[in-house]
């Protein structure tokens, strides 16, 4: 099957089977690896990308489904040469140590963000966003106050 999509502000006309996941598409078709495939059921949430502005699993998301779609992977977050805010506050807040988690919880706070602009300011909120994705290293409180971190920076500088 044909797709046509954009990914990352390119648009993108790939052949693929009906049965391939978005996720592979990303990586094994457009050489886009900074997604990462953990569990491929769903539960993990490293494979988190935008589609359309909402965070969804990449790894349950068959490619013919973001037909037309906006896909924003790890690779677009940040503009140009300048990182995300989500980008500087993980660096700063040490919210990563493998880095296997860390795109999925990118995008996931990307999205959540955009969503909510003051989720920092409710902890249970924030926790159960964060709680949707996996992280076997950190132990969550680092990808927390990078949450803040950013979500403070991205209210401070209008988005």
């Amino acid at each position: 099957m044909n797709v046509r999509f954009t990914v990352n502000g390119r648009t993108h006309q790939i052949d693929v089977e009906p049965r391939t996941s978005l996720a592979d598409a990303l990586r094994d078709r457009l050489g886009l690896t900074g997604t990462t495939l953990g569990c491929e059921h769903g539960v993990c949430g490293s494979c988190t990308v935008l589609v359309d502005g909402t965070a969804i699993r990449s790894c349950l998301t068959l490619a013919v489904q973001a037909e037309g779609a906006d896909v924003r992977t790890v690779e677009g977050l940040a503009d140009g040469d300048e990182p995300h805010p989500l980008q500087e506050a993980f660096a700063a807040e040490h919210a990563l140590q493998c880095g296997f988690c860390t795109p999925g919880f990118l995008m996931l706070l990307a999205g959540a963000l955009a969503e909510e602009p003051e989720l920092d300011l409710d902890e249970r909120r924030l926790d159960a966003v964060l709680a949707s994705n996996l992280c076997r290293c950190t132990g969550y409180a680092g990808i927390r106050r990078a949450a803040a971190r950013a979500a403070e920076s991205l209210r401070a500088n209008g988005g």
